[in-house]
């Protein structure tokens, strides 16, 4: 591999942890705010939809973290 490429990758890897860390504290901001819901709503649509947000946002910085893991990886 180059330079170049390795300057590439380096500043993807870059990226991927600004946006893990974006990620991240967006889903502990959800978490918090369902869990500040009262009961009844935490059992609500909107509950439901929070808890939804909340898997999804997880599943992306699993991706980000298996795309992290793969590029540090590379030789």
């Amino acid at each position: 591999m180059n330079n170049l490429r390795r300057k590439q990758i380096k500043e993807a890897l870059s990226l991927i942890e600004e946006a893990y860390d974006l990620l991240t504290m967006a889903k502990d901001e959800e978490e918090m705010a369902f869990d500040n819901l009262p009961e009844s709503l935490q059992y609500s649509e909107r509950g439901d939809i929070m808890q939804d947000n909340i898997t999804n946002l997880d599943n992306a910085i699993t991706g980000l973290d298996d795309a992290k893991s793969a590029l540090e990886n590379i030789e």
